[in-house]
């Protein structure tokens, strides 16, 4: 791959055009993600249980890396002029946010069901993908910060676009492998049963507020 020549940085250092579209990449990528919501929830709290992390991590790098080439690829715009798939993805959303949301209220609700109990048969590793795969897919907001905002500034960065979706990538795999895998550095803070109370407690909040404000954007 042809590099075009650039500029020098302070200490002499050679800064290529490109190099600049992957960070400028990286910093949106990063900032968009690390907001807290459904799907950042769910990867903590199976880091902090240690179930399926990897799967769960995966699922999201690839998910992201795959709305972020649509949203490059010029998905956006048919995003933008179709307003009613985003409005099935709404309700589908909030429906499943609001039945997840429950259960972690119930969680909370209930100490005996807080914290991972000794004997009990966790999730299968399809069951754990197919929920990573609905707080990803079925949420809108993922289409309008991937494939639509991180789309457009993309083409901001004219024959370099794709530098700027490798560092918006970059960006996620990161995040998400940090949280899922250092997740496992909080379990000493989750060794009372209060904590998971209070966790799933959070987590229920989020989901139910983020069902509500996606109802009340279809209304």
């Amino acid at each position: 791959m042809r590099f075009s020549h650039g500029f020098a940085d302070a200490y002499g250092r050679r800064v290529t055009p490109e190099l600049l579209s992957t960070a400028a990449g990286f910093g949106l990528g990063l900032s968009l993600i690390v907001a807290i919501g459904a799907q950042n929830a769910f990867v903590l709290r199976q880091g902090l249980r240690r179930h399926r992390v990897g799967a769960v991590v995966l699922v999201c790098v690839l998910s992201d890396a795959a709305l972020i080439a649509a949203g490059v690829a010029g998905a956006g715009a048919v995003v933008r002029t179709r307003p009613e798939v985003l409005d099935a993805v709404r309700i589908a959303g909030a429906a499943f946010l609001t039945v997840y949301g429950l259960m972690a209220a119930h969680r909370a609700a209930r100490p005996q069901a807080l914290a991972p109990q000794p004997g009990t048969t966790p999730p299968s590793v399809m069951a754990t993908i197919a929920t990573a795969l609905a707080l990803t897919w079925l949420n809108p907001h993922v289409y309008l910060d991937t494939v639509v905002l991180l789309g457009s500034i993309a083409q901001s960065h004219p024959g370099r676009q794709w530098w700027f979706a490798a560092g918006a990538v970059a960006g996620s795999t990161l995040w998400f492998t940090a949280l899922g895998y250092g997740a496992a550095l909080l379990r000493p803070l989750f060794s009372a049963p209060r904590a998971w109370r209070v966790l799933d407690a959070s987590i229920a909040v989020v989901m139910l507020s983020l069902a509500a404000s996606l109802v009340l954007a279809t209304v």
